[in-house]
């Protein structure tokens, strides 16, 4: 029944009863009568039209991630990162799981013809309440339960403390267990910054420590000399300090920091031993860590005794310890050369003995880019998540090899439910559900949940996820199995989902010039026909390596809600569609994606009548921004461009950019030994061509992509007559942070295309 159904019965059995006892039942009729007018004016205030996105729109989308469920299965705690008042906010919530009773038993499902997939529209309503973790004023991340689930570990910077803090569930006085000190030096996949021992009494946690007297406050000016003697001088918006980070171990009753490594090194990605003996972390001790990116595995004990357990030639990247302690999970890449940033080899998953040994691939099966693997509870199987054809999903394998299962939604007693597929029979009397998804991150309980249902028992082990789709923001999601319906948790953009229009995307598939099949999403504006043409957006995705899939995209809704259509590919390059696709880029940054991106603005134009081929617009970010470079000095049917953080000249931005290592990994080599090379490849040797009006947004900080590149290709488009804006962003990197320059840099983008798209 709806509450407003039982607030009326509750009213009317309070009439009655006052009737009955011979009371003046005037008050309460009256009561009624104001209950049903709000009642009607909440009904009218529903029925409101939606509003379209508008830029200022983006800043209220709450960003929930970082889901952990207690080992116990009884709470799950998770991130919700917000703007508050021009600040960037993140708070930590918390939120019971709960699993009521299963529905009366039915028969077992038998095998028969399978049920035709359903698409739910609507998501079900949290049937939990979460609450704040911390007390009002505090920011914080990164929560990890303790062992036995009554403790909470986080980090945050709280009365100018930057620190490791632990709360208790039952009592959220958060305690400060050791002041961290952070660098600002780029660790790639930097991994786990602390884990807990398996007896709760300890930590094992990364934390900085200067390896060379630092100057003390303000003793150095501004114009005084900067001596670099290192490849890696640049940090992401500045210049490297001279901390390193190490291994570090407190005991939660009694804290007293211990540093455990040390070195020139810059150990991260810990994971305790379920012994309570070892810690294991990465570090790369390659002579000159700066000229070649190789993490390897390394473990140390609680007396400082480190030994080395993988050494290879690729990188390995977030191990853990399994339930037993006798092996360790890991992905890893093979290739001699690894760039710390967009990396071409999709990394596969591992297992290596404890003490040490040969790695053994495991999910060899499946040609996918791994990441963040997790043992199951029983320690039989992996658990992971990996990119498949605009899906970030859930994987299971076991640890022997075998095959791979996939996790899928399907209807149950009309509910949505989840759980990784298998070849059990009465998986054939379920009914599919085609609603695309997308899974940010999960956590697994470490205690089994045994469910019957009819003749059908089934052991699990409770999960929960962040789970989101093109539609909807990630929220908050529970499971316990195939035999119960998912549970939402939380609803923290529901409120500002009921009052926008949101636009769904269309997927396509076509052929590219030598047959490779490429995806692709092309967004409708509303009133859009044959007979009222609308422009269309051409928006190309980072990395070069990057994957557009099936989630929520702000920036992409508010073009929509313009009048724009919003066309978006995965061109050859793109993960999710197996190493040789990812490949497609190496040896030339526009070749073969060029053309796919082309040939996708084709195929939709060909498709789609609505879309006005004479107002065409192109933007992108990072590799995207290259792209969009390349596309105005390749073609002319394009009346307007955006190009953000974007490269321009492969030759500088070896030098500029604090990972140079990308050059060496998609063309093979220097720039002196491969000019030629590099020069066919950069858009500003093709500048010439170009004849598009353009707009340049960089942040001045960003040493991804220094700021020269845009400036190299704004100063020759400028000396040609083009119309060309660059717009600096102080303060920022490689992706603009500031909420009040997010905002200005999409208004900024609307009324260029507003200017010569439209």
């Amino acid at each position: 029944m709806e509450f407003k159904e039982l607030l009326i019965s509750w009213f009317h059995k309070k009439i009655s009863h006052a009737a009955a006892q011979r009371r003046d039942v005037a008050p309460l009729r009256r009561c009624v009568k104001y209950l049903l007018f709000l009642l009607a004016l909440a009904a009218l205030c529903a029925a409101q039209p939606r509003q379209a996105m508008r830029a200022a729109d983006v800043l209220k989308v709450m960003t929930v991630s970082d889901a952990q469920i207690s080992p116990n299965g009884q709470w799950v705690v998770y991130s919700v990162s917000s703007v508050d008042e021009d600040q960037n906010v993140s708070t930590l919530w918390l939120a019971r799981v709960t699993f009521e009773s299963l529905p009366t038993p039915v028969p077992t499902p038998t095998p028969r013809r399978p049920l035709p997939p359903v698409y739910f529209n609507e998501w079900p309503e949290s049937r939990t309440a979460p609450r704040p973790l911390l007390p009002s004023g505090w920011n914080a991340s990164t929560p990890r339960w303790s062992p036995d689930s009554n403790s909470i570990a986080f980090l945050s910077t709280h009365d100018e403390v930057d620190g490791l803090w632990v709360v208790k569930v039952e009592k959220p006085e958060p305690r400060l267990l050791a002041p961290i000190t952070s660098t600002n030096f780029f660790i790639t996949y930097a991994g786990e910054s602390f884990s807990w021992s398996a007896d709760s009494r300890r930590i094992a946690y990364i934390s900085a420590k200067a390896e060379t007297p630092e100057p003390a406050p303000k003793s150095r000016r501004e114009d005084d000399p900067r001596v670099i003697d290192r490849l890696q001088y640049k940090s992401r918006t500045s210049f490297s300090d001279n901390r390193r980070t190490h291994v570090w171990v407190v005991e939660v009753d009694r804290p007293q920091p211990l540093q455990l490594t040390s070195g020139p090194f810059y150990d991260h990605a810990v994971d305790f031993s379920p012994r309570g003996d070892e810690i294991l972390f990465l570090s790369n001790h390659e002579p000159d860590p700066d000229a070649n990116n190789n993490s390897d595995i390394f473990a140390v004990d609680l007396g400082g005794q480190t030994r080395q357990i993988t050494q290879t030639r690729g990188c390995e990247y977030s191990p853990v310890w399994s339930p037993d302690g006798k092996s360790i999970a890991y992905t890893a890449t093979t290739r001699d050369v690894t760039t710390i940033d967009s990396v071409a080899e999709d990394a596969h998953l591992f297992v290596i003995p404890a003490a040490g040994g040969a790695g053994k691939e495991v999910a060899t099966d499946q040609d996918r880019r791994v990441r963040s693997p997790n043992w199951s509870p029983d320690g039989r199987s992996l658990i992971y998540l990996a990119g498949d054809r605009g899906y970030t999903n859930l994987f299971q394998t076991s640890i022997d090899g075998g095959s791979v299962s996939r996790f899928s939604l399907f209807v149950l007693d009309n509910q949505m439910a989840g759980a990784f597929a298998t070849q059990d029979p009465k998986w054939s009397a379920y009914q599919p559900l085609i609603q695309p998804f997308q899974i940010t991150n999960f956590s697994v309980g470490s205690r089994s949940v045994t469910t019957v249902r009819g003749s059908v028992t089934e052991v699990t082990f409770p999960f929960v996820m962040t789970m989101g789709n093109a539609l909807r923001p990630s929220e908050v999601w529970a499971g316990a199995g195939s035999l119960f319906p998912l549970r939402r948790l939380s609803v923290h953009n529901d409120s500002l989902m009921r009052s926008l229009r949101v636009f769904s995307p269309e997927e396509f598939t076509f052929q590219s010039f030598d047959g490779t099949e490429i995806q692709g999403w092309l967004m409708r504006p509303p009133g859009c026909t044959s007979d009222r043409k609308c422009p269309l957006i051409l928006n190309i995705h980072g990395g070069p390596h990057g994957m557009y899939g099936w989630s929520f995209n702000p920036a992409f809704q508010v073009y929509v809600a313009r009048g724009y259509g919003v066309l978006y590919l995965n061109p050859r390059g793109s993960s999710g569609y197996g190493q040789k696709f990812s490949d497609g880029t190496i040896n030339e940054w526009g070749g073969g994606d060029y053309r796919d991106l082309m040939m996708g603005v084709d195929e939709a134009l060909k498709k789609n009548s609505w879309i006005d081929p004479d107002h065409l617009g192109v933007t992108g970010g990072s590799y995207g921004g290259f792209m969009t470079n390349w596309i105005i000095t390749q073609t002319t049917r394009f009346r307007g461009a955006v190009a953000v953080a974007s490269l321009s000249n492969l030759i500088s931005f070896y030098s500029t950019s604090l990972y140079q290592d990308l050059i060496h990994a998609e063309f093979g080599g220097f720039p002196w030994d491969n000019f030629e090379l590099l020069w066919q490849w950069s858009p500003l040797r093709f500048v010439r061509n170009a004849q598009t009006p353009t707009l340049f947004i960089h942040g001045e900080n960003d040493n991804d992509v220094h700021i020269t590149q845009a400036e190299e290709m704004y100063m020759a488009l400028k000396r040609r007559g083009i119309d060309t804006v660059l717009v600096r962003y102080p303060r920022e990197g490689h992706g603009l942070r500031e909420p009040k320059h997010r905002v200005d840099a999409l208004e900024r983008t609307l009324a260029w295309f507003d200017r010569y798209v439209k």
